[in-house]
């Protein structure tokens, strides 16, 4: 049984709602186009369309979009990933109607005029060189540029100062026109309505816009070799990151990577590689892994920042767990005590509405369908300790790590 309602509207875009007693209402509004989807000389287009959404439409300028939701206390962001860009809104209860018309009116009436390209392109490279002045999020990108060598999904989401240089309006046009299906568009809410009115409401906004039927060719990436990757640059510390290609979003060992990612370096401070590097040896401040699960691949990484000089020993120490994970069955009370652990961890992460509903209406895109609380336990709570066994063996297999360093000059 859904804890959620469904409509789809004639021109393929659907309405996720979701109920909940409360005076704030969350909503987002997400497209299946993110970088993997530009074209090898448009790095970076889906980023700049997302900040040019919020220039200029047919009938409102750039104040008048900022405007429209901050003069009510509302806040209004968007962002984009490999595989989408999403707009979205928190706000109060009676200001919904407010925000579906903005949402319609930036996402298919923008008008994107060179004068604020211009502008964006300018914020937009102060942007990069910002990013690329912190290695921690820098060396992220440049581990994915090698795990995803020669493919769209190893491109910076934000492109690269060459690449953004030359965007242009004809870009924009091409990129819509090729990957804004509206077949692949999700608009979700999640707060304290009859559905009858969302739905009312998403028609008279959303049921005018075109139908757009294009289907996007997206290419599987293949499977990365091992490589060991070092680079000198201007830093005090050594940050590392070693991984691998993962699962998919739809593979039937994603619970279980779920579960040994969060064993391994997921959230709190008694992780494993959190009590074994930093708490035992003191070796690093920030150590973490992380696993995300796209459409047709997965990323799977550790990262830690630490003194040059401690680097070789935090390595060997990594190795070394992730041996142990390869080699040594969970017992039966580790693997019940990191279920739970997992489990409390998803049910408070369920607080934050707004990423739960981001979180349904992706789920709705890729699937047609999304998981109650209760469903996501149950598929946590199915996974064995043979399972992890296998899932160890396939994704920390050494002769398959990319390991990629940046130290000190």
């Amino acid at each position: 049984m859904t804890d959620y309602q469904v409509h789809t509207l004639p021109n393929g875009i659907r309405i996720l709602y979701k109920h909940a007693p409360s005076t704030i209402t969350h909503c987002c509004f997400i497209v299946n186009a993110g970088s993997r989807d530009e074209l090898e000389h448009q790095t970076g287009l889906a980023h700049f369309i997302e900040h040019l959404l919020f220039k200029e439409t047919e009938r409102r300028n750039t104040s008048q979009i900022l405007n429209r939701l901050e003069i009510v206390g509302a806040d209004l962001n968007a962002y984009t990933t490999k595989e989408y860009t999403c707009i979205h809104a928190s706000l109060l209860n009676q200001h919904l109607e407010r925000t579906i018309d903005l949402f319609e009116d930036i996402l298919f009436h923008s008008t994107f005029p060179e004068d604020e390209q211009e502008k964006e392109r300018g914020v937009i490279l102060d942007e990069i060189a910002s990013y690329l002045d912190q290695p921690e999020e820098a060396i992220q990108d440049d581990f994915e540029s090698l795990l995803f060598k020669n493919h769209p999904m190893g491109n910076n989401i934000l492109g690269t100062p060459e690449t953004v240089a030359k965007l242009n309006s004809q870009d924009i046009k091409q990129f819509m026109t090729a990957n804004n299906n509206t077949s692949e568009m999700v608009f979700a809410v999640f707060g304290d309505y009859d559905f009858k009115k969302v739905v009312k409401l998403s028609e008279k906004y959303f049921g005018t816009v075109p139908v757009n039927s294009n289907k996007k060719q997206r290419s599987i990436p293949e499977k990365n070799t091992f490589s060991s990757n070092v680079f000198t640059k201007a830093i005090s510390q050594t940050h590392c990151i070693i991984g691998n290609q993962a699962y998919s979003s739809s593979h039937k060992h994603k619970n279980g990577l779920l579960l040994l990612n969060n064993l391994l370096g997921g959230m709190g401070m008694s992780s494993r590689l959190n009590l074994e590097i930093r708490e035992k040896y003191g070796i690093a401040y920030t150590i973490e892994s992380n696993y995300t699960a796209l459409t047709d691949t997965g990323i799977f990484s550790i990262y830690f920042g630490t003194d040059n000089e401690k680097a070789e020993k935090a390595t060997k120490l990594i190795h070394k767990e992730l041996k142990k994970l390869r080699e040594q069955k969970l017992g039966t009370l580790q693997l019940h005590q990191n279920k739970e652990k997992f489990i409390g961890q998803i049910a408070l992460a369920e607080e934050n509405r707004m990423s739960l509903i981001i979180s349904m209406a992706k789920s709705l895109l890729d699937f047609n369908y999304a998981d109650t609380l209760q469903q996501v336990f149950d598929k946590i709570n199915a996974v064995t300790a043979e399972q992890l066994l296998e899932i160890s063996n396939e994704i920390f297999d050494n002769s398959k790590m990319v390991t990629l360093l940046f130290e000190p000059k």
